[in-house]
């Protein structure tokens, strides 16, 4: 929402008037928001996605994966009947739909409907991203108010070295060329 004033030399001002005041934030989450993070978007059959930033690979035998998601999602709900899913790190052209996964942009039609996508065993990935991974789900437990999601890496496919989009204090960001 935009804020106009009046005012002689005035300029727009981009404002929240939803947002809890800085005072009453809690210290916890304005910590995480001072933590970059890697955007990503998870998907898997059915399809159902999500878009997640609070992932975490963790190389070994066997190369594993972390993250955070929200238990009443789709996605949650499509991971546990299928037991696999697909992660896309995304990049700074991928900013809507980062935004429609989050349910933050509207998705007429579904959140599959624009874009071409390529279906693969552990869920649909962007065509246009610079890869994924595809993972296997070991366990799930209740972590804070989110799912702590624990699954090891099945399959990994890099097409190019792509510019990550980066999740910090509320808002994407992208490394500086």
């Amino acid at each position: 929402m935009f804020h106009v004033n009046h005012e002689p030399g005035a300029e727009i001002h981009h404002t929240d008037p939803f947002a809890v005041p800085t005072g009453q934030r809690s210290p916890v989450r304005r910590l995480r928001g001072r933590l970059a993070a890697p955007v990503t978007l998870w998907t898997a059959p059915g399809p159902a996605g999500l878009t997640v930033s609070s992932t975490l690979v963790a190389e070994g035998e066997p190369d594993r994966l972390l993250g955070l998601i929200d238990p009443e999602s789709d996605l949650w709900a499509a991971v546990e009947e299928s037991g696999r899913f697909a992660v896309t790190p995304l990049g700074p052209p991928h900013r809507q739909l980062a935004d429609r996964f989050a349910g933050l942009f509207p998705a007429p039609g579904g959140l599959f409907a624009t874009g071409t996508w390529i279906e693969t065993p552990f869920g649909p990935v962007p065509a246009d991203a610079g890869g994924w991974a595809g993972c296997r789900l070991d366990t799930a437990r209740e972590y804070g108010w989110g799912l702590l999601v624990e699954a090891t890496i099945e399959a990994v496919d890099l097409a190019e070295e792509a510019t990550p989009l980066l999740h910090y204090r509320g808002r994407y960001h992208e490394l500086p060329a």
